[in-house]
C-alpha cells in the first residue's frame, strides 16, 4: 500500500502499473556489481515504485525501523532513483563532514523548481557559484548575529502581546490553544522581520505558506518516477501552478509596496528593504566576474525560503517543548526554579538572560533531539561516485538523513533514547549547531541551516517566556497520560492534535 503523502486513485495506479510492468521488467537493465562495487544493504525494490511504498504516514519512523535490519547506511530505490539513507551519528559524520563536498548539492524538484523560479533560493539550489553568493547575501546581509539581535525589540514587542492575552484568559481560567497563538506570535514577527510591516489582509499568505510547506514535505511521484508526471495522479501539478501563482502575486505585491514607500529609514530595514537595495548588483561585489545579478526572482526566492522556514519550525518545537515538559512535571518545575533564580518573579524574561539559562538550553537540546525540526534533513544528491565505508555509491544518488533516527540511536543514547531526559546535555559538550553529529536537527556541513540563531533565539524566548509566566494544566478532566504525543508527517512535524492548555498567572503584578 502506497503512503498516505503519494495518495493515488488505486484504480489509475493499478492500470498504470499494469501497462507499465511488464516493459519495465524486460527493458530495465540488470543492476550489475563492477570490480570491487558493492552497493549498500536494503530491502527488495517493486518495479516502477521501487520502495516508496515502504515509507507510510511517517517515513521517518518506517526509515528508522528499516535501518535496524540494514543498517545505518541503507540502500533504496524510490521509483526510479537510487537513494541512501543514513540513520546513525557515525554514518551522518562520512557524508556531511568528511565527504561534505561530494553531497553539498540538492536533487532538482518539481515544487522547489517551480516556487522558486528554477532554483534561485537558498535551501534547494543545487551547489556551485550561484548557492555560494546566494547563502554568503542571505548569511551576511540578512541572519547575522548583529541582524537577529537588531530585532529583539520586535521579539519583545509581540511577545508581551502574547502574555498580556495569555493573562486575560488565564484570569477567566480559559483553555487556550497554545498551538494556534504561539503560531500567530511567529507569523507576527516574521511579517515585520521580513516585511516591515503586519499582517496584510489582502492575501492569505500563511494560508499560501502552509500549502507551500505541504507540497515541498510530500513525495512526489513525478520526481522519483519521471514519465508518472504528466498523470499528475497526486493532483500536485494543479496545486502546485495554483499556488505558486497565489505566492508570486502576494510576494509581488509586496515589493511593489515598499517600491512606492519613501519612509526606508534606518529604523526600518526589513529584509525586503536590505534586498532592494542590493537590486541589479551583483551578488558577490568583490568579484569582478560575477555574473549573478540580484533582481525581483531572485529577492522573492529568497524570501520564500526564508518566510517558509520561520513560520513553522519556531511553532513547532514550542509546542513539543511545552508538550513533553506538561507530561514530565518534574522537568517543568526544574525549569521554572533556574527561571525564578536567575530572574526572580517580578519581570518578564529578556534575551540578555538567555545565556544564563543552562537548564532551558538543556529542555530545548532534548526537544530537538527527540523532535527535530525536520526528521528527514532536506535531502542531498551526490556529485560523483565515491565509496564510503566499503560502499559504493554512483553520482546523482540521493541522499537521505534521518535525524529522527539519529537523536534515538541507542548506541548513542544509551537504553533510555526514547526517554525524554534534559540533564543528558549537563556537561554541555554536545550542541546543535552541526559539530556534533549525535544532534543535527539543523543539518551540518555547507547545507546546515543559515538560520539556527534566529531559530534558537526566537524558541528559547518564547519557550522561557511562557514557562516563567504562566502555570499550565491540562484541560479539566484530562491526565498526563491523555495527551496525545503523535506527530504528523511533512516537511516539518508537528503535533498532529493542538496543544490546548489552560494558563494560570504566576508572576507577582508588574507596574
Amino acid at each position: 500500500m502506497l503512503p498516505e503523502t503519494i495518495a493515488i486513485p488505486p484504480i489509475m495506479l493499478l492500470i498504470v502499473i499494469f501497462i507499465f510492468i511488464l516493459s519495465a521488467s524486460l527493458l530495465h537493465p540488470k543492476q550489475r556489481h563492477h570490480g570491487r562495487n558493492h552497493n549498500p544493504p536494503g530491502p527488495k525494490a517493486l518495479p516502477i515504485i521501487g520502495n516508496l511504498h515502504m515509507l507510510g504516514k511517517l517515513p521517518h519512523r518506517n526509515l528508522q525501523s528499516l535501518s535496524t535490519k540494514y543498517g545505518p547506511i541503507m540502500s533504496l530505490k524510490l521509483g526510479q532513483v537510487p537513494t541512501i539513507v543514513v540513520s546513525s551519528p557515525k554514518t551522518a559524520e562520512l557524508f556531511l563532514k568528511t565527504h561534505d563536498i561530494v553531497f553539498a548539492s540538492r536533487p532538482k524538484t518539481q515544487v522547489a523548481h517551480t516556487l522558486t523560479y528554477g532554483n534561485k533560493g537558498i535551501v534547494h539550489t543545487k551547489y556551485g557559484t550561484y548557492w555560494r553568493n546566494v547563502r554568503k547575501l542571505a548569511t551576511l546581509q540578512l541572519l547575522s548575529a548583529s541582524k537577529v539581535e537588531m530585532f529583539a525589540p520586535l521579539r519583545r514587542q509581540e511577545l508581551g502581546l502574547l502574555v498580556k492575552s495569555l493573562e486575560k484568559a488565564a484570569a477567566s481560567c480559559e483553555v487556550v490553544d497554545l498551538s494556534v497563538l504561539v503560531g500567530e506570535l511567529i507569523e507576527n514577527i516574521t511579517y515585520k522581520m521580513v516585511f516591515g510591516a503586519s499582517k496584510d489582509d489582502r492575501f492569505d499568505l500563511k494560508g499560501i505558506i502552509h500549502e507551500v510547506m505541504d507540497l515541498v514535505g510530500v513525495f512526489n511521484l513525478a520526481d522519483y518516477v519521471p514519465w508518472l508526471g504528466a498523470f499528475d495522479l497526486q493532483g500536485i501539478g494543479k496545486r502546485l501552478n495554483k499556488v505558486s501563482k497565489a505566492c508570486d502575486q502576494a510576494l509581488e505585491q509586496i515589493i511593489k509596496d515598499h517600491e512606492h514607500n519613501d519612509q526606508k529609514s534606518l529604523q526600518n530595514k526589513s529584509f525586503v528593504v536590505i534586498l532592494q537595495s542590493l537590486m541589479n548588483q551583483p551578488m558577490d561585489p568583490h568579484d569582478e566576474h560575477d555574473e549573478h545579478v540580484i533582481d525581483r526572482t531572485n529577492i522573492k526566492a529568497i524570501l520564500l525560503d526564508i518566510i517558509a522556514g520561520a513560520f513553522d519550525t519556531s511553532t513547532t518545537v514550542v509546542e513539543w517543548a511545552m508538550s513533553e515538559l506538561l507530561k514530565h512535571p518534574t522537568k517543568m518545575k526544574k525549569l521554572q526554579i533556574e527561571l525564578e533564580n536567575v530572574i526572580g518573579l517580578n519581570r518578564n524574561v529578556e534575551e540578555t538572560d538567555l545565556q544564563k539559562l543552562s537548564y532551558l538550553n538543556m529542555v530545548v537540546k532534548e526537544t530537538l533531539r527527540l523532535h527535530p525540526v525536520v526528521p528527514l534533513l532536506v535531502p542531498r544528491e551526490s556529485l560523483e561516485d565515491v565509496t564510503i565505508d566499503g560502499y559504493y555509491i554512483k553520482k546523482r544518488t540521493r541522499i537521505i538523513i534521518n535525524a529522527w533516527a539519529i537523536g534515538r540511536d541507542p548506541k548513542a543514547w544509551s537504553d533510555n533514547a526514547n526517554m525524554f531526559y534534559p540533564e543528558r546535555f549537563e556537561d554541555g559538550n554536545i550542541d546543535v549547531r552541526g559539530l556534533d553529529f549525535r544532534l543535527i536537527p539543523f543539518g551540518s556541513g555547507r547545507r546546515g541551516c543559515p538560520g539556527i540563531q534566529l531559530g534558537l533565539v526566537t524558541v528559547k524566548l518564547v519557550l522561557a517566556q511562557l514557562v516563567h509566566c504562566f502555570d499550565w494544566e491540562l484541560p479539566l478532566g484530562m491526565s498526563i497520560d491523555d495527551l496525545d504525543m503523535t506527530e504528523k508527517f511533512g516537511l516539518s512535524t508537528p503535533r498532529s492534535k493542538h496543544l490546548l492548555i489552560r494558563p494560570t498567572y504566576r508572576l507577582q503584578c508588574m507596574k
